[in-house]
């Protein structure tokens, strides 16, 4: 019998600036750190999944990116998508695709930290 995968066990996002990214997570997404984080990160206490951000590993620039994480879709799981993009929106948050129904419930996109796309979906 061959071995698989289960799925996804952990997810990051690498950042110029960690701790700007960090407090986008924490003000506008409502995220709450998890005890323990290594230096180079900040790991978010998210289930089922651990999601984090980090500082760029070498080689990594993402100077010339318009849009770090292209063609990579990681949608968040809310109890209101409705609710949420209207909190985004009054904050500032640039609003990436409107609100439309999907077989996860209602769901919009939205500019995360340092421009990645960042889908809600629930409620």
């Amino acid at each position: 019998m061959s071995v698989t995968i289960d799925g996804p066990d952990f997810v990051a996002l690498q950042v110029r600036d960690v701790d700007a990214a960090a407090t986008f997570c924490e003000q506008h997404l409502g995220l709450r750190r998890a005890a323990v984080s290594p230096p180079h990160a900040v790991v978010f206490d998210t289930k089922p999944t651990p999601f984090a951000v980090r500082a760029l590993l070498p080689g990594i620039d993402l100077a010339d990116t318009a849009r770090p994480g292209l063609g990579v879709v990681i949608w968040f799981r809310t109890a209101d998508a409705h609710q949420l993009h209207g909190q985004l929106a009054a904050a500032g948050i640039k609003i990436l695709t409107p609100m439309a129904n999907s077989p996860f419930g209602p769901m919009f996109s939205f500019e995360g930290p340092e421009g990645y796309t960042l889908t809600a979906h629930g409620g």
